[in-house]
C-alpha cells in the first residue's frame, strides 16, 4: 500500500509541476528559482510568497466590529464625490484589514476590491529613495556624491550643457531631501511637457532626459543645500542615477531589489491612457474636470489624468501604480520592525526618518520626533496617504478620484481615518499577510 501511495505522490508532483509555479505573476520560475525553492523546502528559510491580489479579497475583512469604520469611509467618499477607494491597516507588520469601496470603474459597474491597483503619485518617491539607499548600502554610490559635471554620476554627454555652475554641486542627498536648487515657481518641469518641447525644439511628448536637459539649461533658484523646495524633477533625476549606477532599467532594478524581496508583485510604472491601463488598474476621475492639450502634441483636449499629464515620464517621482495592501507590505520592509525582515539596514532607516527642522526627510514627506511617518501623493485622478503611527499601527488610504483641494486633501483623509479607527475598540488577532505564504506540500495535495 505504501508503494502505491508513493507512486501516486510522484505522479501528482509531475502533473502539478511545482517547479513551474509562478510566484510573481510573470514567467515560470527559472532553474535558479527552482533551486531556491528546493532550498527553502529543505531548510527553514522563509516560504515563497503568492501575490496578495491572488489570495485576498474584500470578504477577508468583512468584520462586524469594523462596520462603523466602513460607514465613515463611505460617508467621506460621498461627501467628497470619490468614485472608488481602498483602505488597508497593519499592526506591527501584520495586515489586519484590507478592503475596497465604491467603483473601480463606474462606467462598467466594477466595484473596488483588494486586488485593484491605483496610481500612487508621490508615494513613488519613497520607493525611489529606498532604491538609492540600497545602492548606497552596496557601496555603489554615496549620498555625498555629486550628480552632474565631469566628476558627477550623470557625467554623460547629453547632460554636459550646464548653465548654472552651482548645478555641479548638487549631491544625491540634496535631491533626496528636495534641496537641489529647483522650485516650481515658473511651473513644475515634470508637468509642463508642451512648453519644454517648444523651448527645447523637440517633438512632443518630451522624455525624462529632455526634461533634465531643460532644467540644466536654466539657472537654479537657490544654491544646493541652502534651502528646501519640494521638487519632482529632483526625483526624476534620481531615476536616472539608479539606472546609471545599477546598470539596469529603473523599473527592473526596483522590482528586483526592492519590491519582489518585499513580497510586492503587482506594482508597476503606470501608463497614460485608459485603454493602456494595467491589469487590475482602476479608472480615474476628478471632482473638477478640466481638459488640457494632450502631452503628445496632438492638440486634442483631454483630461489631465488621461493624456494631459505624461504619467509615463514621471518614473521615480510619481509613476508607480500599486494596491493599498502591497504598499503596506512595502512599508513593512523599511520600518525597522523585525516581524517582517527589513531590506534596508537600521542605519539607513534611521537616516531616512530622523526628524530635522531644516530639511525634508529622505523619501517620506513628514516625520515627527514622536515616531510618526507619513507619505502623501497627489495627481489629477488620485489621492494617497500612507502613514505609520507611533502606536504600531500603519495604514494606507488611496482613491481613484482627484480633489479640487489638491495636496491639502490628504489632511482631510488623515482626519477621517484617525477618527474612524477610534470606532473600532479592538482588532482580531490575525495576519492577512500569512495567507500570502506559499506552502509547496499543500499545493501538491490540493492539485
Amino acid at each position: 500500500m505504501k508503494y502505491f501511495i508513493l507512486i501516486v505522490v510522484i505522479i501528482t508532483i509531475f502533473l502539478a509541476k511545482p517547479w513551474e509555479i509562478n510566484f510573481a505573476g510573470g514567467t515560470p520560475l527559472s532553474n535558479d528559482s527552482t533551486l531556491l525553492l528546493a532550498k527553502a523546502m529543505a531548510t527553514k528559510a522563509p516560504l515563497p510568497l503568492f501575490p496578495l491580489n491572488k489570495v485576498l479579497s474584500n470578504t477577508d475583512s468583512e468584520l462586524p466590529i469594523a462596520q462603523k469604520l466602513d460607514r465613515s469611509i463611505e460617508k467621506f467618499m460621498k461627501t467628497w464625490q470619490i468614485r472608488g477607494a481602498s483602505f488597508a491597516l497593519m499592526k506591527d507588520d501584520k495586515l489586519i484589514y484590507s478592503k475596497g469601496y465604491g467603483y473601480a470603474d463606474a462606467e462598467t459597474g466594477e466595484e473596488v476590491d483588494v486586488r485593484h491597483i491605483f496610481r500612487i503619485a508621490s508615494v513613488s518617491k519613497l520607493i525611489t529613495a529606498s532604491g538609492i539607499m540600497k545602492l548606497a548600502e552596496e557601496g555603489k554610490l554615496r549620498l555625498e556624491d555629486r550628480i552632474f559635471g565631469p566628476e558627477g554620476i550623470l557625467n554623460d554627454s547629453i547632460f554636459s550643457k550646464i548653465k548654472d555652475p552651482r548645478t555641479k554641486r548638487i549631491t544625491v542627498e540634496n535631491l533626496l531631501r528636495h534641496q537641489g536648487g529647483y522650485t516650481a515657481v515658473y511651473g513644475d518641469p515634470m508637468f509642463c511637457p508642451l512648453d519644454i518641447a517648444r523651448k527645447m525644439k523637440v517633438k512632443p511628448p518630451v522624455d525624462l532626459n529632455t526634461i533634465i536637459r531643460f532644467v540644466l539649461s536654466r539657472r537654479l533658484h537657490y544654491t544646493p543645500g541652502t534651502s528646501t523646495a519640494y521638487s519632482n524633477v529632483g526625483y526624476g533625476i534620481l531615476t536616472r542615477v539608479i539606472e546609471k549606477v545599477s546598470g539596469m532599467n529603473y523599473e527592473d532594478y526596483i522590482k528586483q531589489n526592492i519590491l519582489r524581496p518585499a513580497g510586492c508583485f503587482d506594482m508597476h510604472l503606470g501608463r497614460n491612457l485608459y485603454e493602456n491601463r494595467l491589469p487590475n488598474e482602476v479608472r480615474y476621475y476628478d471632482t473638477a474636470e478640466e481638459l488640457i492639450p494632450s502631452c503628445d502634441g496632438s492638440k486634442q483636449l483631454v483630461p489631465k489624468y488621461y493624456g494631459g499629464n505624461n504619467i509615463e515620464e514621471l518614473y521615480g517621482a510619481g509613476g508607480w501604480v500599486a494596491s493599498a495592501s502591497e504598499l503596506l507590505r512595502f512599508m513593512a520592509v523599511i520600518d525597522g520592525n523585525p516581524v517582517i525582515p527589513d531590506i534596508l539596514s537600521p542605519e539607513s532607516i534611521e537616516q531616512m526618518t530622523t526628524f530635522s527642522a531644516d530639511a525634508l526627510p529622505i523619501g517620506w514627506m513628514h516625520v515627527t520626533p514622536q515616531g510618526e511617518w507619513s507619505r502623501t501623493g497627489t495627481l489629477s485622478g488620485s489621492s494617497v496617504l500612507m502613514k505609520k503611527q507611533s502606536d504600531g499601527y500603519a495604514w494606507v488610504f488611496i482613491s481613484n478620484t482627484g480633489s479640487w483641494k489638491g495636496p491639502r486633501f490628504q489632511s482631510y483623509i488623515n482626519g477621517m481615518i484617525t477618527k474612524a479607527l477610534k470606532n473600532v475598540p479592538s482588532w482580531p488577532e490575525k495576519d492577512l499577510f500569512a495567507l500570502q505564504q506559499f506552502e509547496p506540500h499543500q499545493h501538491i495535495v490540493f492539485q
